[in-house]
C-alpha cells in the first residue's frame, strides 16, 4: 500500500447535462486514511462527481486517480479499491441477506469460505443475523440501508464512497454505521460520505470539502474552515454563509 499517495485525485472534472453544467472544473484531492465530508446544496454536483469517481459515469473533461490508478485509463483495477453505496439502497428484493452477500461476494470472487465469515460478522454487527434468510422485500428502508452497506464492506475496500448513508436509519443503527466509519478508518481506510446532516459532518470528518454549481468553494479541516471567523463557529454557519 502506498501511504503517500492520496486515495482521490481530481483535476479539471467536467460533466454536463445537456446545456446544465453540472461539474465545472473540478479540483479535489482526498488524503489516504480520512473521513471526507463532501457537502453542498441539492445540484451542487456533489452526487454526479462520486458517481464518475465510482465510474458510474463518464467525465467530459478532467482526470481522476484512485490511489494512483487512472480511473479512467484502468477502470477495472479502480473498481477493486471501492465501494459505492447511494443514497437509495439498490437490493434484490427476493434475495436473503445472506443470499445477496453471498451473490456480492461472488462478483468479488472471495472465496466461499471468506466470505461467510465476512457476511456473518457483518450482519452480526449490523443487527441483522436473526433476519439473514428472510427476503429483503419485507425489510424497512433502514434495514435495506444496512444490507446494502454489508454488501458494500464484504470485499474490504480501501475506498468507501456513501452518498447520504444514514438517510432511513434510526438513532441506534445511525449510530452503529458511524462507529463501523470511524473503525474502517482506523484501520486504514478512507471514506467519502455526503451528507445534508451537517453536525454528523462536522463531528466525524477530518477534511471537509463544500462545493456549489460544481466548484469546490472551500476545502479544509473544521479549525482550518474556522480560522478568522468567531470562536464557536459551527459548520453549519459556515455552510449557510458559503453554499446556501
Amino acid at each position: 500500500m502506498h501511504a503517500t499517495l492520496p486515495a482521490l485525485q481530481i483535476r479539471g472534472l467536467v460533466k454536463a447535462y445537456g446545456g446544465h453544467v453540472a461539474v465545472d472544473r473540478l479540483d479535489l484531492e482526498v488524503p489516504s486514511g480520512q473521513i471526507y465530508a463532501l457537502l453542498g446544496p441539492n445540484g451542487a454536483g456533489k452526487t454526479t462527481t462520486l458517481r464518475m469517481v465510482a465510474g458510474l459515469a463518464r467525465p467530459d473533461a478532467g482526470a481522476i486517480t484512485l490511489f494512483g490508478v487512472d480511473v479512467l485509463a484502468e477502470p477495472i483495477a479502480a473498481k477493486q479499491m471501492l465501494a459505492w453505496l447511494p443514497d437509495e439502497p439498490l437490493l434484490y428484493d427476493k434475495l436473503t441477506p445472506s443470499e445477496y452477500l453471498a451473490f456480492i461476494a461472488g462478483l468479488w470472487r472471495l472465496p466461499a469460505d471468506l466470505a461467510a465469515e465476512r457476511a456473518e460478522t457483518l450482519l452480526g454487527r449490523l443487527g441483522l443475523w436473526d433476519r439473514r434468510d428472510v427476503r429483503c422485500e419485507g425489510f424497512s428502508r433502514g434495514m435495506k440501508q444496512k444490507v446494502a452497506l454489508a454488501g458494500a464492506l464484504i470485499h474490504e475496500p480501501r475506498l468507501l464512497i456513501l452518498d447520504e448513508p444514514l438517510t432511513g436509519l434510526d438513532a441506534a443503527a445511525a449510530r452503529l454505521v458511524k462507529d463501523m466509519l470511524q473503525e474502517r478508518v482506523a484501520a486504514g481506510g478512507t471514506v467519502i460520505l455526503t451528507t445534508h446532516i451537517l453536525e454528523v459532518a462536522e463531528r466525524m470528518a477530518q477534511r471537509i470539502g463544500i462545493i456549489r454549481s460544481g466548484r469546490l468553494l472551500v476545502e479544509g479541516s473544521m479549525a482550518e474552515l474556522a480560522a478568522g471567523r468567531a470562536e464557536g463557529t459551527t459548520l453549519e454557519q459556515l455552510f449557510l454563509e458559503l453554499a446556501a
